[in-house]
Formats: C-alpha cells, structure tokens, sequence
C-alpha cells in the first residue's frame, strides 16, 4: 500500500526534477532516474529539509563527498521507498524512512544505502519528518557521543532558534540537562524558551556560568568567551561557524580548567559511521517523537519551484526551526 502523501510518479517514466546549482545559482533541472545499488533503496522524497551546508554549498564553499551528486544539494530527506536494490531488505516499498545524505536530497528521487535510512516515526508529518534526521543527528550526536554531556549537568547552546539549536535544547532537557540558550534576536526568544531552554542575550553568556557544555553553532568571535565561561572540566563542541572560522585561544585558561575543545561533521564521514549514528537515534530519540516529547519546529515550507527562495528565507535569518522544501 502507499502510504499517506504519495506523489504517485512512477519510477523509471519521467525525468528526475531536482534543484541544481549553476555557477552558484539555484535552478530546477531535469536528470536520469537514479538506479538502486546493492543493499541501497531508491526513495521517492517528498520533504528536504534546507541546512547551514546548502547554502555553504551554493556558494562553492562547501562540495559534496565523492560518490554524492555534486550539483544536487540536500543532506537531509524524508519520502517513501520507491524500489529495492539487489539485498535490500530492511523496508519495503510504500514504506515512509529519512536519512542524513552525502547531497542529492532535494530531487524527487534519491538513492540512500539502507543503512542509512531509519523509519518515520507516524507522529510525524512529511515537513516534520524532512527536517528532522540532520539536525537531531548532528546535535545528538555532538552533545552525548562527542561531549559526553550528562543528566544534571548545564548546557549553553549558542544560537537556540535555529534547527540544530533547537533539536539540542530538547535533547538535552530529555536527558536531564539544565540548558541555558543564546538567541541574538529579540522576537525568537519566547519560542526557545517553550523548548525548554533559559533564554538570554549573547551578551551574558559569562553571568549565567558556568557550563559543563558549550554547544557552539555560531563560531569563532564567541571562543574566549566561551573559555572563560567554562566549568572545570568543561566540553566544547564546535559545529557551527556561520560567524567567522578563525580566533585566538588562550591555552592556559584552557588548561587552567582542565577543559576541552573539539569539532565535528557528519557529511564526509564513511557509510559505516553514518549507520552507526543512524541506529544510535532510532534507539535513543525517535521513540521520544512517539511519545511527543520531541517535536521538529518548522518555520517555513516552500514547494521545489520555489527553491531559490527557500534558500533566500534560509539565509535571511529570524527563524525559529527549520525550512522545508516539499516535493509532492
């Protein structure tokens, strides 16, 4: 049976619609129908979540891994299993998955390892759904993998309003975390809050100190801050540099606190690493999204014609969640 929300395009008829950059521009072009490998599913994507890569991507920042189309952006996607490859058999064709991508997410048909796919949960709609696997990937996976954050400790989440910053702020209130959230801008404050977060300025981050985790997804200009702010023993996690690349660190403050900096990113990492994070979120988040203790705030959806505007609202700043694109 197909599930709800189904194009009913079918396979192998018609070129592929997808979002292709030209020359750092967003155009809507035509492709070959992609062919499912071993062990791979073809998936008929009906939400693509936009993400910080995308647009670094657009801009020739930021190239897709090797084996990924490099002209089709998208690292995230939710649809419905179109076909099997030879080996496949974790789903079954009509069935509704997403997945963290390598790029290609934003066309109407994507080829994903089955590893890699996991099952939507059914409390979730297909926007929710497409905007959820990067960036409760991404900040799950840099909060408790990566910084080891525990129950009781504090959180600070620079930049709370956007995707990631909010897929942590309830990751970690789950947990059992006390989280502090940074929001610049003045009207997106009462939205963190209802995540679960004590919302303040930018500006006093050191008076609400100090953390056990920095969760920075804004970059380099908070780094001494966010050093002095620091508990002992106290964790960094850099995924986010929207904000500049380069700072100065004083090493003896570092050192002083016996803390510790790191940096991560999911899209170039190898197949395997992926299905591992993959399986950590299906045990550890997705039954939350059942239970309705998580949700994936959307701010916006945009069809696929409309995809360079997508882009432009992603880029504008002032939202709370994520930008979707559908592709019904």
């Amino acid at each position: 049976m197909v599930g709800a929300g189904a194009t009913h395009r079918r396979v192998g008829c018609l070129p592929v619609r997808a979002a292709t950059i030209r020359e750092h521009e967003l155009l809507i072009e035509e492709h070959p129908d992609p062919s499912p490998g071993t062990g791979e599913v073809l998936v008929r994507v009906v939400a693509a979540g936009l993400n910080g890569g995308d647009i670094m991507q657009l801009r020739g920042l930021y190239p897709a891994p090797p084996g990924w189309p490099a002209d089709i952006p998208g690292m995230e996607l939710a649809g419905e299993v179109a076909s099997l490859g030879p080996g496949a058999a974790r789903f079954a064709p009509g069935q509704r998955v997403m997945a963290i991508v390598g790029g290609g997410a934003q066309a109407e048909l994507c080829v994903v390892h089955e590893r890699q796919l996991m099952g939507v949960p059914a409390a979730l709609d297909w926007p929710a759904a497409g905007g959820l696997p990067e960036v409760f990937t991404t900040a799950h996976d840099a909060l408790f993998t990566q910084a080891g954050l525990r129950p009781g400790e504090h959180l600070l989440v620079h930049g709370g309003a956007g995707g990631v910053g909010t897929a942590a702020i309830q990751l970690a209130r789950a947990a059992g975390a006390r989280v502090t959230a940074s929001v610049r801008r003045e009207q997106q404050r009462a939205g963190v809050a209802a995540l679960g977060a004590s919302v303040i300025d930018p500006g006093e981050v050191d008076e609400h100190g100090p953390y056990d985790v920095i969760l920075e997804l804004v970059g380099a200009p908070n780094l001494q801050a966010n050093v002095q702010a620091l508990a002992t023993g106290g964790r960094i996690a850099v995924i986010g540099v929207s904000a500049g690349a380069t700072g100065e660190l004083n090493l003896l403050a570092l050192m002083a606190k016996r803390a510790r900096i790191h940096g991560s990113t999911l899209r170039a990492r190898p197949p395997e690493e992926k299905a591992l994070v993959a399986r950590r979120l299906e045990h550890e988040v997705l039954p939350l999204f059942e239970s309705g203790e998580l949700q994936v705030p959307v701010a916006a959806t945009f069809p696929l014609a409309q995809v360079a505007e997508a882009y432009e609202r992603f880029a504008a700043g002032g939202k709370l969640g994520k930008i979707v694109l559908r592709l019904e």
